[in-house]
């Protein structure tokens, strides 16, 4: 596609950029055509005050120009999550405008070269700062992205999903580091527990909890230890001591009898009576 390019004066002279060529469509501009003329604006935007109009135009123009730079490098992601490309694409140019402030022609390096890695930054910073439910290491939210990269590629090639194995070559990782890399990626979404799951009928249905909720054997546990401890202070001081030696400590019934001075036998009866009691007062608790 020819570049849009107009030489009207009156134009030129209405932004104070008389010696800069006036285009039409900036994003029409063909990427080839868009690096030279972005020398020329490059140049001019030197010599210009900044916050004029002037000053504004030059530098608009040039972001204008410049957007096939955010969608090539836009397109690197497809895949690697749910948002949408232009989504991606508005936060790439946020790279582009950083790229463009920070820009100096007089180093010599190509526009293209100095903005792509900027671009490239700013999507992957919106990607792990923004848009992970839980925390997840900066490293596996990285190997994320590839990830999703590497299994579209190799799908696309093989015509199957890709097995670990394969992926972990073409990342150049071990297999573990893939494995860890899938996991992660579960902390990315994030689903209500009262989401409903099911069948199309609304009898068919039950929230996300029921699949995946289990009792917690330590719920029971507290409430039993709950229970027990006014029960516990209802015991002689000798019955509490013999229930920690045994229970706490761990002795045998013959060293216990050694701690108090007293029989095995006499050890044994004393801890069957406390126990008696105890398992009494929890059932009349129940």
């Amino acid at each position: 596609m020819p570049t849009a390019v107009t030489t009207d004066t009156r134009a030129g002279s209405e932004t104070g950029t008389e010696d800069l060529p006036v285009l039409d469509s900036p994003r029409k501009v063909a990427p080839k055509d868009a690096r030279e003329l972005s020398k020329l604006f490059f140049d001019r935007l030197t010599v210009l005050e900044e916050g004029t109009h002037e000053y504004q135009y030059a530098r608009n123009t040039l972001i204008e120009m410049n957007t096939s730079l955010v969608r090539y490098a836009a397109g690197r992601f497809r895949g690697a999550r749910g948002d949408e490309m232009e989504d991606i694409v508005q936060v790439g140019t946020i790279g582009l405008i950083k790229a463009i402030d920070r820009f100096d022609l007089a180093r010599g390096v190509e526009f293209t070269s100095f903005a792509v890695p900027y671009i490239v930054g700013e999507i992957k910073r919106f990607f792990r700062d923004t848009s992970w439910a839980v925390h997840v290491p900066r490293r596996l939210q990285e190997a994320r992205v590839e990830l999703a990269k590497a299994t579209e590629e190799l799908s696309s090639r093989l015509g199957h999903a890709p097995t670990v194995a394969e992926l972990a070559s073409l990342m150049d990782l071990s297999e573990g580091e893939v494995i860890e890399a899938r996991i992660a990626a579960n902390g990315y979404n994030s689903t209500s527990l009262d989401a409903s799951l099911g069948g199309e009928g609304e009898d068919d249905t039950a929230p996300l909890a029921e699949f995946i909720g289990r009792e917690d054997p330590a719920l029971e546990l507290f409430e039993d230890f709950h229970t027990l401890a006014p029960l516990l202070d209802r015991l002689d001081e000798r019955s509490r001591r013999i229930l920690h030696l045994r229970f706490v400590e761990e002795l045998t019934q013959s060293r216990i009898g050694d701690e108090l001075g007293i029989s095995q036998m006499h050890v044994s009866r004393l801890l069957s009576r406390a126990l008696e009691r105890l398992r009494g007062g929890m059932l009349d608790e129940s």
